[in-house]
Formats: C-alpha cells, sequence, structure tokens
C-alpha cells in the first residue's frame, strides 16, 4: 500500500486484490485505475498444476470522488515514447544487482522493482509531496522518492527489514533539485498570456507577418488589437488557424514569426517564453 498526495496505491497478486479492491469500496474510495504489472520474467510454476503467476495488480484509488487529484499525463505520455500510457506495464521483476541479498539469501521475498515505484511516483506526485508507505518493506519506496525529490514517511514492523532499508536510503543518492530535470512542463497548466499581450508589450509589432506552419505557407499580418488578417478574413490566432486547418488547432503551435537571433521562422510560442521569463524575474 502507497499513500501519495491526494490518493492511495495499492498492489496485489489474486490472492489478495480483489479483496483489498472490494474493502476499499466499501470504505468510499473511488478506484481511478486498475494497473497491471505484467512481469517480463515471472518466477515458473514449479510444481505445474496451475498457470505461471505473471502479473500482479495495482489499485489506483481517491477519497472523495470528483476530487482534485495529481496525474501528470505528459510525463507519463513522455516515459511511453510520445504515446499514452495503457494501463498494462511490462517491467521485470526485482532481479540482479537491485535485488538485495544478506548471506546469499534474499533479503525481502516481494521485494518490488525500482522501475515500478518510480512510476507510480512520477505519475501521481510533485517534487515536494510527501508519500506515506505504511508497509515499507526494504525501501523502496523512500529510495524512489529521494531520486525524484519527493519526501517520504516508511512503517514498517520487521527489524530485518528496518536494518537493510535504513542501510540502503543512507547510500541512496538524493539529487540537488533542479526543476526543468524533475518537472514535466503542461501546457494546461501554463499563465494564460493572450497574443494582444505580447503585441502591446513589443515582443511583436503590428504590421509584422506571421507564417501559417513551420514552411510559411501561408502569411498573415498582425493588428494592433493582436487578430490577424489573412486574404481578407480578421480573427485570433487560433480562429484563423482553426479556418486554415478545417478543425482544431492551437494557434500558438501553428502560427510563426521570423525570428532576427536565428533567422528562422520560429513557433510565436517562443515569443511567450521570452515574456513568461521576463515578468518571473520582475
Amino acid at each position: 500500500m502507497l499513500k501519495s498526495t491526494g490518493t492511495l496505491w495499492v498492489i496485489g497478486s489474486y490472492h489478495n486484490i480483489y479483496r483489498v479492491g472490494s474493502i476499499l469500496q466499501d470504505l468510499g474510495y473511488w478506484i481511478l485505475n486498475d494497473i497491471v504489472w505484467v512481469k517480463r520474467n515471472p518466477m515458473p510454476n514449479f510444481r505445474g498444476v496451475r498457470f505461471t503467476n505473471a502479473h500482479e495488480t495495482l489499485l489506483w484509488a481517491q477519497k472523495e470522488a470528483g476530487a482534485k487529484y495529481t496525474f501528470n499525463y505528459r510525463a507519463m505520455k513522455a516515459l511511453n515514447d510520445d504515446l499514452q500510457m495503457r494501463s498494462d506495464w511490462f517491467l521485470p521483476i526485482c532481479t540482479g544487482k537491485e535485488r538485495l541479498k544478506e548471506d546469499g539469501k534474499k533479503a525481502h521475498p516481494t521485494q518490488k522493482p525500482e522501475a515500478l515505484l518510480y512510476r507510480v511516483l512520477l505519475a501521481t506526485t510533485e517534487p515536494g509531496d510527501v508519500v506515506l508507505d505504511p508497509f515499507f518493506g526494504t525501501g523502496t519506496t523512500g529510495a524512489m522518492a529521494k531520486k525524484l525529490q519527493r519526501h517520504f514517511i516508511g512503517i514498517e514492523l520487521e527489524p530485518n527489514y528496518i536494518r537493510v532499508a535504513r542501510k540502503r536510503l543512507e547510500s541512496a543518492m538524493q539529487l540537488e533539485f533542479n526543476a526543468p530535470v524533475f518537472v514535466t512542463p503542461d501546457p494546461r497548466k501554463r499563465q494564460r498570456v493572450p497574443f494582444g499581450t505580447l503585441v502591446e508589450q513589443g515582443f511583436i509589432n503590428p504590421g509584422d507577418a506571421l507564417f501559417f506552419g513551420a514552411e510559411g505557407q501561408q502569411k498573415a499580418t498582425v493588428q494592433a488589437d493582436g487578430s490577424l488578417v489573412l486574404n481578407g478574413r480578421r480573427g485570433s490566432i487560433h480562429a484563423m488557424a482553426r479556418a486554415l486547418r478545417n478543425g482544431p488547432a492551437n494557434g500558438w503551435r501553428a502560427w510563426y514569426f521570423r525570428d532576427d537571433q536565428s533567422n528562422s521562422l520560429q513557433p510565436i510560442d517562443m515569443l511567450r517564453e521570452r515574456y513568461l521569463n521576463q515578468i518571473s524575474e520582475l
């Protein structure tokens, strides 16, 4: 079980996950997703009397249906080669150097792979958040929290696990915080800036040309009020982009300006970034 900011994660096999899910719902939790962790290298069923147990199920839930919670959609998409992350995760079990051992024996029989906890924390917490793991084991949650600049609280009853976890966390590397490294930009959370603000602030001037697309297929003229004129039509950067594309369009990414610094066409979103950087320094 793992408690991140605003939500709860539990993991288990067929032995217990259905009971746990039922109890969660009885307690008023709303299940946001069930994730299937497909083990790339599962342990075989040595007796050969049933199917190899090659997966575990994670339940991601929140206490109040409809309440706000953290989900770093774009970080998950970036982690998955720019494809939307699915609910089936293909990850190997904990082996090799990652597997903690004492006297040649496993320190914990069900040590979870770091990649699994890395993904959970990156998806549903932010840097600086506090993560509670009431079944801390050998400290995988804590190690990944340190790696991703999260705080953590671990609860564990077994003295041997506590000793191993402490030793592990003493050596776990804590990187110096660097926001661009640990935070995935989300355009939906960016400060709203009307294109007209860039005109009145002098980042682009009335009469300047904007080009539709990186190849400059169409050329529009910037007006004093921040609208564009093209072939006798007048509208905002978004409305004109939608008209040219005959469908949904984001004007910040559709229109380009000629950048004097690079002598090339650049998206007007670059001007918005320059403006936001300027006001952040004030």
